[in-house]
């Protein structure tokens, strides 16, 4: 180098160190300055210039119109080309004059005359790719600037040395040169305007982040507004930005999705080959299924494919983050090299506070680009995964479906794909940590020799330790997640059917069940909180027992070895460095442990067959024909026998077609194997044009009336209007608080059943398709609102007249008007024809009509029609708009998954604000109940109040409630151990400063052994407390964990029927899943997370303090710094955080209801609109999501930077007091300073941490206190033994109401029922019918007036006393899972010989010997695997067993044929033959032998006498009987 200086005015020297290290005033040589320096920023950008040519040809945002900055920014560059020229040309000028520059003249300004022509020209290409803030040149301009000021100095402290300007020409252009860099470095640091023909925003509210210049970007001040914005008041969800365009669903989903095919092809390519070699039948290539399986398409590489530039880039960030953390405890080896050398030049150590500085800064600021580029990448990968599951969903086949309940789907998307957000930011640790071990093993060696390899193994023997209690704490983990999916299984179910849980006492039972599963999920809870404590232990001592380990060899292996500041510090410091890696290597492996299991579980579902979309020919059939099966053989999975076998059938064009026969015959069957939802074994199936579905179990979504009905399609006003006029819901309309714009809970939880089946025919009838499936859609309504609905809509003269109708029907009076029936029997097709040709045919249904039909109706169909006046049906249409006969359906056992549960176990559903989250299904109302609910909406306009999140701080209060069920000594016994680990940890670093600073005697010292010693005792204090503080904090926590899950269990079970009605079970179930899992597992974690940063913050202040007093003066103003970022950052993360959960909940709700809803959605052909939905929920979710990544990076860099003042201050003090300190205790303080940066920013986050997972004692203790109902025994008043006796019911001026302040239901009701009398309870929806059946039971309590029971009022006794001496049948029947035993019988009371006696009586016995396991037969959820009629059968076989004196029937047959009708009725007079028997009615005929009737109307006795009498009286039960054709 020093040739190209030449010999002469400059001499030769490249580099001179004692003009540049050993002088007070130091300066670069000029030649030094005139070459390498001038070089640097040419060779960056050179450099740099092949990436970013790449980068900006992907990456095009349409261009710039030539502005003024745009200008300026050319004409600098320009001129700065044009001062190089100058220079260059100098040059030559003096060479042809004689001069003979030095050859560093020609080249310099020749290379940095390109280099600025290259940047002119990039400044142009950066205008036409739409780049508006280049940081390329941003930092080409800075090291331009940064190059200059060296030779700024040097030029002016030379001329003043000479007293003149040497080189005037080249003086002058060098201070042209440099304000035109300075220039230029400022103009670029303002942004463009927005580029030209970018991609359309439509965006409102845009993410600034996108407009951001460089500078923004790289410090996110970007996001500095939205801060404030949030301090100022709590963020709503209108403050969020809209996505950037490459977050959104559409986007991420549809690359991911071609990923995932291109796997797929892969997987099957030489298969399908393979395959068609073989020329396997059609039949065995259907039994084969659509895919072999040797090996699976692989999810992973999908993945990788996906998202692989992402991680790039990440990788680029950390290698470089990694790098520059070795920097630091390097210039700390100087510093103390500095420190211990009193005759070296003050300026040395400024420069290394500065280096120390810039370093740490630097370091800063690509760790959390880092961190914002791999989080950012994680959300796409969450949102990618989330989109793939739900599109999946909807197409995978029944068979599917029930292996998998929709809880289990949706904790693939929620636990499972969240799973993948979490793993991102430890994802390089797989090649970033060996590379720190060869980094840190690299410096030791060169500080203290083969002796670093003795710490270094010690750490490297901890991982596999680590590695195994994370294992081991896994199988915790999954042991503790089994039993709390069956704890959450059961807590749903018990919320399902709590009223029946009420109604039959049998709460208790229940309640013991949750205890036994609890009791095991706390015994796991400990182990695992006491393996916790263990790897705490390690954690905080690894770092001490690797320096006392290094540090005892180093010195112990030679006497001669001395332990200096240098070589204690250094290392110190070089291990704390590798303390991050290895902490996290633990949770590495956990995570890739568990996400290797999510990642089996996604591939696995992905991996599942889907309906074969070609099952139903659409496009040819048999002229005139609408719908043809030739041969059909169906199953509803591969290794099920067939339901429906050999079927041939044809349905002509625009005829009504009844499809009728018993329970569980293959009737819905039927309909779903004609959308295609079935696996069709042989056969061909035909069906011309678009189809129109109402399920039997109508399928309602969350949204408007309005848009229930509409379904997607656009708006046709008089369509519309005669859609509700024909389904009878015009006058809902009137009822129902919004009108048609009335949001409709989860599962049409404010509509009645009648009102759910009327709006999903209404539905069908808008859609005006081709072909109509109606599947049995009269049975939840009311037999006149069942008339008016075939008279105007199915039937000859309705609506859909000229269309093809096929219709499911329990209802015969409506067979005459059909063009032709056809009769299924066990999946067979046992008859079929006209209504005519069948009767004549003399078959079974023949005989079935003989003994079932009304004949009147079927002689005089006209007089029915005429027997109501029209003023009279309207009303009794008005008076159904809150009937609530729910579920009255003959479903098979294993057709209808739309009764699946919701969330089986509901882990990461939102904790904040459920009002939205719609988890499980909520209990059906009776009529009363819904009428009082309905006219408080009418009042409020909403029927559940939202649940609001909650803002602001989390109160004391809450802290306090934790504490105390932790146990008040507890509480202090941890702070107190907390202390004193920190009063050793600082005691023992003290000591090792001391060591250090000990004087060498003939090069060796003294008291090794000694010193040693006490370092290592006290370190094993700082341990033994820390495992203390673990431990008691372990068992603290477990203790609290077990007594605010026993309260809030104990108070669930005691509380009101009422409050079960307002509140969703989705938000009481989330208290026991999500909130519970917070307390069980994340909180005391969090605490002791919090109390470890607090007090390593508190103990670096100290040493810091105690070795530089001086720094006093800078910890106020940094405190306060550090408090401002702190108080801003922690009002908007809170609450960013809380509209994340609330959004949440909505994705989740929206795929259960989905995949309850798939048959429906196919049907209708609305799968894509559906996709679209459930991606803009999740963009909705991510838009709160995205905003809280981001600001952790802003307050990350704001706090670090706290920290790196802290490290810069220390080393300042340090260089200004090195005469009165020695090298021990600047090593201590500064090695301290070190860690600070990341213990600040671990504080706040473990702070805001605790304050986001405290919220969930507040939500637990919330429903802690809730008004309980009336004790379930009253010792000093209980009945006597065998009561009742005589089964007396008496009414006294008995009035209820709903709830207080709501009108009242019953008003002073007075009756007496005798003993042993059969009452019949009638009336018009909402009469009080039901009311009255849950005030005998005191589900509701009197308002005014008493109940007698054989002379004993009511409510003087417990509820259990009165409660397991009634029995009632429900309305609607309520299962558990569990045998058919527990069912029955859950106390156990009754002998085997008694069920089976009962099941008889009950019609069952034949069902249930025929199951292999008999009475062991397991229910699943909800009893899904027995139909509907069944289960009322089961509910049958209950009050047999009980057999209490007096027997309520509330609506109990509606949902069964009429043939099983009369055996339960045939049963109930037989067995109950001098019970009192109180039947609230749906059939007419099935009272009509009864002693009494009572006719209620509004809440009032209307008449009460025999049926015989009452129809003489012509009253209002005489019309009833009339519309019924029973007068």
């Amino acid at each position: 180098m020093d040739s190209l200086c030449g010999s002469g005015e400059l001499g030769s020297k490249f580099w001179d160190t004692n003009l540049s290290v050993y002088t007070d005033n130091p300066d670069l040589t000029s030649c030094f300055q005139n070459s390498l320096l001038a070089w640097v920023p040419c060779i960056y950008l050179w450099a740099a210039l092949p990436c970013y040519l790449l980068y900006l040809k992907y990456h095009r945002r349409g261009y710039i119109v030539l502005s003024h900055l745009s200008r300026l920014k050319t004409a600098l560059a320009i001129l700065l080309w044009c001062i190089s020229w100058a220079d260059l040309f100098y040059s030559f000028h003096g060479l042809v004059h004689g001069l003979a520059p030095a050859p560093v003249f020609f080249i310099s300004p020749l290379v940095v005359g390109i280099t600025m022509l290259l940047a002119t020209l990039l400044i142009q290409y950066e205008r036409l790719r739409g780049v508006q803030s280049s940081g390329v040149l941003i930092v080409f301009w800075f090291l331009c600037v940064v190059c200059a000021i060296i030779p700024f100095r040097s030029k002016i402290l030379s001329a003043i040395a000479e007293g003149k300007i040497s080189d005037p020409f080249r003086f002058t252009t060098f201070y042209i040169y440099f304000a035109l860099v300075l220039s230029a470095f400022i103009v670029s640091c303002f942004n463009e305007k927005p580029p030209f023909f970018s991609p359309k925003n439509d965006n409102s509210n845009p993410c600034p982040e996108a407009r951001a210049g460089f500078l923004s970007r790289l410090s996110f001040e970007w996001f500095t507004k939205l801060i404030i914005l949030g301090y100022r008041r709590p963020l709503v969800a209108q403050d969020l930005w809209s996505l950037n365009e490459e977050d959104c669903s559409h986007m991420v989903v549809q690359q991911l999705l071609q990923e995932w095919k291109k796997q797929q092809k892969r997987a099957a390519g030489p298969k399908a080959a393979a395959a068609l070699e073989k020329k396997v039948s059609g039949e065995d290539e259907v039994l084969l299924g659509h895919r072999p399986r040797s090996s699976e398409p692989s999810f992973l590489w999908a993945l990788l494919a996906t998202f692989k530039s992402g991680f790039l880039i990440s990788m680029g960030f950390k290698l470089i983050e990694d790098l520059l953390s070795y920097v630091n405890p390097q210039l700390l080896s100087i510093l103390i090299q500095f420190i211990s050398n009193p005759s070296a030049p003050a300026w040395w150590g400024f420069l290394l506070a500065v280096l120390m500085f810039v370093t740490s800064t630097v370091q800063t600021l690509i760790l959390h680009q880092y961190y914002h580029c791999i989080f950012v990448y994680a959300l796409r990968v969450r949102t990618a995964i989330i989109g793939v599951i739900y599109r999946k969903a909807l197409v995978i086949t029944n068979s599917v479906k029930h292996q998998s309940t929709v809880g289990e789907m949706v904790n693939l998307m929620s636990v499972d794909a969240q799973r993948f957000m979490d793993m991102a930011p430890y994802i390089n640790m797989i090649w970033s940590t060996p590379l720190n071990i060869i980094l840190t093993i690299y410096f030791l060696w060169q500080i203290l020799g083969p002796s670093a390899l003795a710490g270094v193994a010690l750490m490297v023997l901890l991982i596999p330790i680590n590695g195994m209690v994370a294992v081991k704490m896994r199988s915790y983990q999954v042991q503790q997640m089994k039993f709390k999916d069956s704890r959450i299984k059961l807590m749903n179910e018990i919320l399902g059917g709590i009223k029946v849980l009420k109604l039959y006492a049998w709460e208790p039972t229940f309640l013991e069940l949750v205890r036994g599963i609890r009791q095991g999920e706390l015994r796991l809870l400990r182990k695992g909180t006491y393996l916790q404590a263990i790897s705490t232990f390690t954690w905080i001592c690894t770092p001490f027992l690797v320096s006392l380990l290094t540090l005892g060899v180093f010195v112990c292996v030679d006497k001669n070895n001395v332990l200096d500041a240098e070589k204690a510090f250094v290392s110190v410091s070089l291990f704390n460095v590798l303390k991050a890696p290895l902490n996290l290597l633990s949770q590495l492996i956990s995570g890739l442990t568990q996400t290797s299991v999510s990642l089996k579980r996604i591939q696995h579902f992905l991996n599942q067959d889907e309906l074969d979309s070609q099952c139903v020919e659409r496009k040819t059939i048999s002229p005139g024909y609408a719908i043809t099966i030739q041969n059909g053989t169906f199953t509803w999975a591969q290794d099920l026998p067939p339901t429906l076998h050999s079927l041939d059938i044809q349905i002509l064009k625009g005829t009504l077609v009844a499809v009728v026969g018993p329970v569980g015959c293959g009737k819905s069957s039927l309909v779903s194997a004609l959308l295609g939802e079935m696996e069709k074994l042989e056969g061909k199936v035909s069906m011309k044009g678009s189809v129109a579905y109402v399920p039997q179990q109508a399928w309602i979504q969350n949204c408007t009336l309005q848009e229930n009905v509409l379904f997607g399609r656009t708006m046709d006003p008089k369509r519309y209007q005669q859609a509700l006029e024909t389904c009878a819901l015009l006058a809902d309309m009137e009822v129902l608080p919004g009108g048609d714009q009335t949001e409709i809970g989860e599962k049409g939880i404010n509509l009645s059943g009648g009102q759910r089946q009327r709006v999903s025919l209404a539905r069908a009838v808008y859609s005006d398709a081709d072909v109509f499936l109606l599947d049995d859609p009269l049975s939840a309504v009311d037999s006149h609102v069942a008339k008016h609905i075939f008279d105007h809509v199915i039937g000859p003269e309705g609506v859909l007249a000229g269309k093809t109708r096929v219709l499911v029907t329990h209802n015969i009076s409506f067979l005459p008007q059909t063009d032709f029936i056809i009769v299924l029997a066990d999946g067979q097709v046992s008859e079929m024809g006209p209504y005519s040709a069948l009767l004549q045919h003399d078959g079974s249904f023949a005989n079935f009509l003989r003994n079932y039909a009304l004949y009147e109706c079927q002689e005089h169909p006209e007089d029915s029609r005429i027997a109501l006046p029209q003023a009279d049906e309207e009303e009794l249409l008005i008076d159904d708009t809150l009937s609530n006969h729910t579920h009255l359906t003959d479903s098979e056992p294993i057709t209808y998954e739309v009764q699946r549960q919701f969330m089986r176990e509901l882990s990461t559903m939102s904790s904040e604000g459920e009002g939205q989250s719609r988890a499980a299904p909520r209990r059906h109302l009776s009529q009363s109940e819904k009428a009082a609910q309905v006219t408080e909406a009418k009042k409020t306009g909403v029927l559940v109040q939202e649940e609001t999140a909650q803002t602001g701080k989390v109160k004391l209060g809450v802290f306090w409630d934790y504490a105390k069920a932790v146990g008040l000594w507890t509480a202090l016994a941890i702070c107190i151990l907390y202390t004193g680990q920190s009063a050793a940890a600082i005691g023992a670093n003290m000591w090792l400063s001391a060591w250090t600073n000990e004087a060498t005697v003939e090069g060796r010292q003294n008291n090794t052994t000694l010193r040693l010693g006490i370092y290592a005792t006290l370190g094993m204090l700082q341990g033994l407390l820390v495992m203390l503080a673990a431990f008691t904090m372990a068992m603290g926590g477990v203790h609290a964990a077990s007594l605010l899950h026993e309260t809030l269990l104990y108070n669930k079970m005691r509380s009101p029927q009422s409050f079960f009605d307002t509140t969703p079970s989705g938000r009481i179930l989330n208290r026991f899943s999500k909130d519970i899992n917070v307390i069980d597992e994340i909180l005391a974690p969090s605490i002791l997370q919090m109390l470890n940063t607090v007090f390593n913050s508190l103990s670096t202040l100290v040493v810091i303090i105690i070795t530089t007093p001086l720094f006093l003066v800078v910890v106020l103003p940094l405190a306060l710094l550090y408090i401002f970022a702190q108080r801003l950052y922690v009002a908007t993360s809170r609450q960013l955080k809380r509209l994340e959960s609330v959004s949440r909940s909505p994705i989740y709700s929206h795929f259960s209801e989905t995949v309850t809803g798939t048959s429906v959605i196919r049907a209708y052909g609305r799968s894509h609109d559906f996709q679209v939905l459930s991606d803009t929920k999740v963009d909705h979710n991510q838009r709160s999501t995205y905003p809280y990544i981001a600001s952790n990076r802003w307050l990350g860099i704001r706090v670090e930077f706290v920290g790196n003042c802290v490290v810069f201050f220390a080393t300042l003090f340090a260089v200004i007091g090195r005469n009165s300190l020695n090298p021990g205790l600047v090593g201590l303080s500064v090695s301290y300073a070190l860690q600070v940066t990341a213990i600040l920013n671990w504080m706040i986050r473990s702070m805001s941490d605790l304050e986001s997972n405290i919220v969930a004692v507040e939500r637990v203790k919330e429903y802690s206190r809730t008004e309980m109902e009336a004790p379930w025994v009253v010792e000093g008043s209980r009945p006597p033994e065998g009561w009742p006796l005589k089964g007396e019911v008496e009414f006294r001026n008995y009035s209820v109401r709903y709830r207080p302040g709501l009108e009242l239901v019953l008003k002073n009701l007075s009756l007496r029922v005798n003993g042993g009398e059969k009452v019949g309870i009638v009336g018009r929806t909402g009469a009080g019918k039901s009311s009255m059946t849950l005030s005998l039971f005191r589900i509701l309590e009197a308002a005014e007036g008493e109940i007698l029971i054989d002379g004993l009022n009511v409510a003087n006794m417990g509820l259990h006393d009165l409660r397991s001496q009634l029995t009632i049948i429900p309305q609607d029947p309520i299962l558990f899972s569990g045998t058919l035993r527990m069912n029955l019988d859950p106390f156990g009371h009754y002998s085997e010989e008694d069920i089976w006696r009962a099941l008889e009586l009950a019609h069952l016995h034949k069902f249930v010997s025929a199951q292999p396991a008999g009475l062991d037969f397991e229910c699943t959820e909800g009893g899904e695997n027995l139909s509907i009629g069944q289960r009322q059968l089961v509910c049958l076989a209950r009050a047999l067993l009980r057999k209490s004196r007096i027997l309520v029937l509330d609506e109990a047959t509606a949902a069964v044929d009429l043939e099983t009708d009369d055996l339960i009725q045939a049963t109930i007079r037989t067995q109950f033959d001098t019970y009192t028997v109180l039947t609230i009615a749906h059939r007419l005929n099935t009272i009509m032998d009864y002693t009494r009737v009572l006719v209620l109307d509004k809440g009032v006795v209307a008449e009460f006498d025999s049926p015989t009498n009452l129809i003489a009286a012509k009253g209002i039960f005489y019309g009833m009987a009339k519309d019924a054709g029973l007068a």
